[in-house]
């Protein structure tokens, strides 16, 4: 666990960082310091946080900010399928905490460690995590805290934050040329969805179902003309 919890402090604080600009703008559109820290730490999912923060304040539909955010973290389901190995053997409540302590940062870190020393398994999982968690509860509530106290930060881009760290995002899941189609694909719905007056949570939920068919179709053609 000291050693997770060690090696994600570089990760740690760089999510501190947008954490804060989450928690600022949270503030903005009326949630408080404590509500931003209980949805840090029960929901503990950034993308998805932002999203339906910026669906209540602008539509206050609960259903939109659920589905918006559900359809941005469906590759958790892909990525706790990838743990199977690392939880073999722990009992349902410990597999369930650390799946709850699953992030993009700290899943990444463990599964490289895992290649480079099989022996990093759920401890590794469970120090980072633990870290990770923590970090993020507390800057976001801090930036809560500031945002309550000093109104009208948006005005100076703190938002922007929001945009850098999905770039950041969809840059590390870039992996080859093949990937193009199905994005642009994903890209073009949404966008086109969202044109048309429709709420972002289903231009969201268009892209992704279009990017899912876009790399079914490919890999169709693949196999037909090899």
């Amino acid at each position: 666990m000291k050693r997770g919890a060690i090696a994600v402090l570089p990760l740690a604080l760089a999510a501190s960082f947008y954490g804060f600009a989450f928690g600022i703008l949270a503030a903005q559109a009326g949630f408080t310091w404590w509500s931003v820290g209980v949805l840090s730490a029960s929901v503990y999912a950034g993308s998805s946080q932002i999203v339906a923060v910026e669906q209540l304040s602008t539509t206050g539909s609960v259903i939109a900010a659920i589905i918006a955010g559900a359809a941005l973290n469906l590759r958790y389901v892909a990525i706790v399928a990838s743990l199977s190995e690392v939880l073999d053997g722990l009992s349902i409540k410990q597999k369930l905490l650390a799946i709850h302590l699953v992030s993009d940062e700290n899943w990444a870190l463990t599964m490289a460690q895992r290649e480079r020393s099989p022996d990093v398994g759920a401890a590794f999982l469970y120090g980072s995590g633990l870290v990770m968690i923590g970090v993020w509860v507390l800057s976001t509530t801090m930036g809560a805290a500031v945002g309550n106290a000093l109104p009208g930060l948006e005005r100076y881009g703190i938002g922007f934050a929001f945009t850098a760290a999905f770039i950041a995002m969809t840059y590390g899941l870039w992996q080859r040329k093949s990937q193009l189609l199905p994005w642009l694909t994903a890209a073009v719905f949404a966008l086109g969805t969202c044109s048309i007056g429709i709420s972002s949570a289903f231009g969201i939920l268009a892209g992704a179902f279009a990017g899912l068919v876009a790399i079914y179709l490919q890999k169709v053609l693949q196999e037909e003309h090899p």
